[in-house]
């Protein structure tokens, strides 16, 4: 038996497709080196993923967060040494409540890091 979708609901079906499409999917990790790696490795140079393990247990109990820490790498820059590029990263998480603050809300942290494939600096930053 064949079934058809309302034609009022295909442009709302649509949307959500199109906005499932663009979230990226999201390795867990207990570090970000793995992250950083696959951005690297990675022909668009971005990487996602969740922080997992003691070490988001301990920061979302610290910032009394329950949402999950998310790790986003793109990269900025490719230097002449194969395997190596500077790497934005950025750990982000909805509903943090810092010291001193009465209400929740995103926090986010970045940092850039000149990268190599194993794990080492560039040489040269050329």
């Amino acid at each position: 038996m064949k079934t058809s979708v309302p034609i009022t609901l295909c442009p709302l079906l649509t949307l959500v497709l199109n906005c499932a499409a663009q979230v990226p999917e999201r390795t867990p990790v207990k570090d970000a080196r793995a992250l950083m790696v696959t951005a690297l490795l990675a022909p668009d140079g971005q990487a996602h993923g969740v922080l997992t393990g003691e070490l988001a247990d301990a920061i979302s109990q610290r910032f009394s967060a329950t949402t999950p820490i998310y790790i986003d790498v793109t990269t900025d820059k490719h230097y002449r040494q194969v395997g190596c590029s500077r790497l934005k990263v950025s750990f982000w998480q909805e509903g943090v409540l810092l010291p001193g603050t009465h209400s929740p809300r995103k926090q986010t942290i970045d940092f850039g890091i000149n990268y190599c494939l194993d794990g080492l600096p560039p040489k040269s930053l050329q």
